[in-house]
């Protein structure tokens, strides 16, 4: 396992001013949009190299595996960078809930439009 993440990878992208990158999570073989998280360079890095989808927590403060404690994981098929750098699209196999409320998906809500 790395240490670091692919120096490539890292000067493609474009970071907050907190260094992070926004990560659109979608289901690999539906195209279901399940979740928006952050990631750095770090939880990018540990996604890549053990492809479990690892997110950096803004609320806590600390690195998360989706579904270490829940047990609702998410396996990673692959991951692409948007034109712009500053957006990674991370496709899953995801198992369970991908909210924390327990619903399948974060974008369950009454549509606005």
């Amino acid at each position: 396992m790395s240490t670091d993440l692919d120096p490539g990878i890292a000067a493609r992208l474009k970071r907050t001013s907190d260094g992070l990158v926004a990560a659109v999570v979608q289901q690999h073989d539906t195209g279901e949009v399940l979740m928006l998280a952050w990631m750095d360079d770090e939880a990018l890095r540990r996604t890549i190299d053990t492809r479990a989808a690892t997110y950096w927590s803004r609320s806590r403060g600390e690195y998360w595996v989706k579904g270490a404690t829940s047990g609702n994981t998410q396996r990673v098929v692959s991951v692409a960078l948007d034109c712009d750098g500053d957006t990674l699209l991370v496709r899953v196999d995801q198992t369970g809930a991908a909210c924390h409320t327990g619903a399948r998906t974060c974008f369950d809500a009454d549509p606005l439009l």
